[in-house]
């Protein structure tokens, strides 16, 4: 029998400063369409962690300690199982746009001027997770 409650859209969030996880934390989620199931600042650990949690969104920044997004991106879009990844990075030029679609970014938001548009990306995720599932 199917739980008629829709699973919430697991986001990780891959970011070097902790302010910047915490704003993430109080935005993505608060309505239980999406969730945030882990957070890295790293490569190595933001993989363990996805692989972990089975996420369905990563949103990582470019600039991450000890590594880089681009890294990711391209460790990312290997997967056998796909998952929607999101640059959120104040590297936002046009070089760096282009570079993260090429590495398989889905999306590509500047921190500073487009922090809204990627919580609206994610929230419009999460209601098409749920109406896949067949929630509301």
């Amino acid at each position: 029998m199917k739980s008629s409650l829709p699973s919430p859209l697991k986001v990780f969030v891959v970011d070097e400063s902790t302010l910047v996880r915490e704003r993430l934390t109080r935005h993505i989620g608060p309505d239980g369409a999406a969730c945030i199931v882990g957070e890295a600042e790293d490569v190595e650990t933001a993989l363990q962690g996805i692989e972990a949690t089975d996420a369905d969104v990563v949103v990582l920044d470019l600039r991450l300690i000890d590594s880089n997004g681009m890294d990711l991106l391209h460790a990312l879009r290997d997967r056998t199982d796909p998952i929607v990844t999101i640059v959120l990075t104040n590297y936002a030029s046009p070089v760096f746009r282009e570079a993260s679609v090429v590495a398989g970014a889905d999306y590509f938001f500047d921190k500073t001027t487009e922090f809204d548009l990627a919580m609206e990306a994610i929230a419009r995720l999460a209601r098409e997770k749920n109406h896949a599932s067949g929630g509301a």
